[in-house]
């Protein structure tokens, strides 16, 4: 466990550039607070002692604000950023280098005993106050846009923004593939875990605003003709002269 909880720390200078030193971490971090606490709680939830699993987290979640169900599996080198608000329930599955910010909250969609909370695959980063609800998967290396809500599974590698959440699409992206370029080598869209970058934009909007330009493309072409009308009309009315 020791080993483990070092590589917890070591992750969290790779991944936060506010980190100074080993002892503003150990003792500044709510994060780490809260996964010292899950650690301890789900080795007694896995010995059978259920009450006192679910009294230590208690104590975490008054302390830390954050809320990990005991019977959450973590895996290695997982971060939890400032971490206010983060809600983790019981059947959650979250792999390695994992890191979720503040406000985000892994959830079910249902009363019924069983797997209700998503999995998590490696290197999966979820922005503030996203909500990931339901026993879905989320591939290796994904990508969830703060705020966005992710009801279905989401591909490995991929970038979801939205409610719901859908794949984002990036400008910078598009406009670097060419007819000659492999999509698989176009620029992956940028990802901001506190907000949508306004490089990466919701397919939802992105479809509004194609279809509020063709409309207003529209209404200039029939304002353009309207003017023409008058000036038709007095042409006519001259050749009858």
């Amino acid at each position: 466990m020791l080993n483990q909880l070092k590589e917890d720390l070591n992750s969290i200078f790779a991944r936060d550039p506010a980190a100074r030193n080993l002892l503003e971490v150990l003792t500044t971090y709510p994060g780490v607070h809260a996964l010292l606490f899950h650690r301890l709680s789900h080795l007694l939830w896995l010995r059978g002692l259920k009450w006192p699993a679910r009294m230590l987290s208690h104590i975490g979640r008054f302390l830390t604000g954050i809320e990990i169900h005991p019977g959450a599996t973590i895996g290695r080198r997982f971060f939890i950023d400032h971490g206010m608000g983060v809600v983790i329930g019981e059947t959650a599955e979250i792999g390695d280098d994992c890191t979720l910010y503040h406000g985000v909250t892994l959830g079910g969609t249902t009363w019924n005993k069983g797997k209700r909370h998503p999995t998590l695959g490696n290197g999966v980063v979820i922005g503030a106050g996203a909500k990931v609800l339901g026993p879905i998967v989320v591939g290796d290396n994904a990508r969830i846009g703060s705020n966005a809500v992710v009801v279905k599974d989401v591909p490995e590698g991929a970038t979801v923004v939205g409610i719901p959440a859908r794949e984002a699409s990036s400008k910078s992206a598009n406009a670097d593939l060419s007819l000659n370029e492999p999509a698989a080598q176009a620029p992956r869209p940028c990802f901001d875990a506190y907000g949508q970058s306004a490089d990466v934009k919701d397919p939802l909007v992105v479809k509004l605003e194609q279809v509020t330009a063709q409309a207003r493309a529209l209404e200039e072409r029939l304002v353009a003709l309207e003017a023409r009308q008058p000036a038709a009309g007095n042409s006519e009315s001259q050749l009858h002269k």
